[in-house]
């Protein structure tokens, strides 16, 4: 009986070790499935759907907004989009960059 009961504490907490060892791994898988900044200029809107909250239609409305303004000058001006509000950009600041379009760039030189 206690060779029984030691058993499955055995088991137990190997099983409990698997879990802490697996749960210790996601963050680093997740860290490395991270891509650079979406650059708001250039992204297309399937890019731009890889930011959380951003589905197919807000992603039609910043590319609207960057043809119609000529680009984004900062990335505050997500802002202006239709349905980003302050709360949204907070959670996008570090996962968006605004650089000229190449087009912009070769135009300039």
């Amino acid at each position: 009986m206690r060779m029984m009961i030691a058993a499955l504490l055995v088991l137990g907490l190997a099983g409990t070790a698997a879990v802490a060892q697996e749960a210790s791994r996601a963050p680093a898988a997740k860290a490395s499935t991270v891509q650079s900044a979406v650059n708001l200029n250039t992204a297309t809107m399937t890019e731009l759907e890889t930011l959380p909250g951003v589905g197919p239609a807000t992603a039609r409305r910043i590319v609207e907004y960057r043809q119609q303004n000529g680009g984004f000058k900062k990335i505050e001006e997500l802002m202006n989009v239709r349905g980003i509000g302050e709360a949204s950009f907070l959670k996008l600041k570090a996962l968006i960059t605004v650089t000229a379009a190449r087009t912009e760039r070769a135009a300039a030189q």
